[in-house]
This record gives structure tokens, sequence and C-alpha cells, in this order.
């Protein structure tokens, strides 16, 4: 029986070295041809939609060093941990089991690990909705900010530690925003202006009660939050078809205002004949019989 040839360390290392050569080649990993022709530019948020080898949707944002990629629906990453759709819905359904076995949801807590694990999961929905919003897919956008806003309020009414609790409601105004503008775009592009209106009032008025509740009134005025939304609702009343009586009413503030009196004094009279009630005829005939 013939001896096996020895075969020395480094002709070893050389033949995998060969192999995992041979095998980059055949597969490479290199995105250097995917970002070719797609360059980052510095403050831009620069994203796009593409359709991946499954052919399902996705989208892209571009960095300074890559780009993510994100899925459209479920989680961003296509993770299902625990095999829900999220961390966030694994742990209300925790909770759904914690009231149903215990009648209240009493000792249902959150330790610092599990409210780590949703802030950081919290951020991948947080780059998706931002790029949606740029897409102007705006459904996707109004999806992801409130499941957002559902893991702030799980995390503030059930983490164990007050920091866990507390820390991620500095960024409730912010989401409570790009929800708002969401909802109103959508809205406005149906024409439904006065609803577009009603839901940038909205936003407002939670952002508004954000800062009460932490006894932060003074601060509502100088959020830049506050000030996108003032201006999102004044876009929004330009579009609004102007009623006439509030076209004449400014009209006549403006002649008040200039000490034109006698155009004022015609306004005034104007508008107290459009608020004068209509006289009904027939009811007039009916006196006579």
């Amino acid at each position: 029986m013939l001896a096996p040839v020895p075969v020395r360390s480094d002709q070893m290392s050389d033949e995998l070295s060969r192999q995992d050569k041979q095998e980059f080649k055949s597969a490479s990993k290199d995105i250097t041809s995917v970002l070719r022709g797609w360059s980052y530019e510095p403050g831009v948020i620069n994203v796009r939609k593409i359709h991946g080898q499954d052919g399902a949707p996705k989208v892209q944002m571009r960095l300074d060093l890559g780009l993510l990629q994100m899925e459209m629906t479920g989680r961003p990453d296509g993770a299902r941990p625990h095999g829900c759709e999220s961390l966030l819905e694994y742990f209300e359904k925790q909770l759904t089991d914690h009231r149903r076995r215990n009648g209240t949801e009493m000792g249902f807590q959150l330790n610092d690990s599990q409210c780590a694990s949703l802030r950081e999961e919290a951020v991948q929905y947080y780059y998706r909705y931002l790029s949606l919003f740029v897409l102007e897919e705006f459904p996707g956008v109004v999806r992801d900010t409130a499941r957002n806003l559902r893991v702030l309020d799980l995390c503030s009414k059930y983490a164990d530690e007050e920091q866990d609790r507390l820390v991620l409601e500095q960024y409730r105004p912010y989401i409570i925003m790009m929800n708002s503008r969401a909802q109103a775009s959508i809205l406005q592009s149906e024409g439904k202006l006065s609803a577009a209106l009603k839901a940038v009032e909205e936003g407002l008025d939670d952002i508004r009660e954000f800062f009460s509740k932490f006894g932060q009134e003074e601060a509502y005025g100088h959020s830049n939050e506050v000030r996108v939304l003032r201006q999102f609702a004044r876009r929004i009343r330009k579009k609004l078809p102007v009623n006439p009586m509030e076209k004449l009413q400014r009209k006549l503030e403006k002649a008040v205002k200039s000490e034109r009196y006698e155009e004022a004094a015609k306004l005034r009279d104007k508008i107290l004949r459009m608020q004068a009630p209509t006289s009904n005829p027939g009811s007039e005939s009916s006196n006579r019989a």
C-alpha cells in the first residue's frame, strides 16, 4: 500500500487561496457596480425604489459608505422575530396574553434589554418612513410613524427603568409631525383640503399636549415641528375656496386699518345685508290670508 503523499501547509494555503479567488470571481459581493452612477450627496436624503431578486419592491437609501436596502412592508430588514412581524408586535402580544391570564396589565414590564431592542428596531422603521416620505409613498409613512408612536407608548408605560420610559419621548413631536404631514398629503391629493387641514391641526394639538404633559408649554412656540406644520397649514388654507363673507371681513379690516372709513362703512352695510335673514314670501301671503 502506497503511503499518502505529504502536502505542505503553504501548498494547501495556495490551493485554498486559488479556490477562494475563483469563488469570489464567480459570485462577487462587491457593491461597487450597484453604487456606480449613484453618488452620495451630503445633506441630501437620496433614496430610490427598486425590485429585488425575489420580484418584490425594495427601497434603498444612499449612505456615505454604501446603502441601506429595506423591505417595503413588514420589518425593514425582513426578519420575523419570534414569528411576529416585529418585536413590537411580539411584546404587544405578550401584553395581551398577560391581560388574559391575569385580568389586568399590572405586573407586565419591559426590562432594559427589551427596551433597547425595541429602540434599535424603531430606527429601522425611521429610515424607512423617511425614505418613503421622499418617494411620496405617504400611506407607508402613516403606517410606520403610527407604528413607532406605539413603541413610544409601550415603553413609556411598561418600561421597568425610568430612563427607558423617557429616552424616546424626545422624538414624539417629530414623529407626530411626519405622521400629520403624510396624512394631510394623502387627503390633499384626493382634493379633501378641509380634512387635510384638520389632520395638520390635530397634529399641532397633539404636540401641544406633549409639551404640556412635561410642563414645557413655552417650548411649543419654539418647536421646529410646530413651525413646519404651521407652514403646511398655511399652504393648504391658500388652496381652500374663499368664503365670500370672510373675504368681505378681511377687506373691512384692511379698510379700517388704512382709515378708509367711507369704504369701510359700505363694506359693513354689505356684510349686514348678507347676514340679514331672508324673508319668506310664502309666510307673508299666508298671514294675509
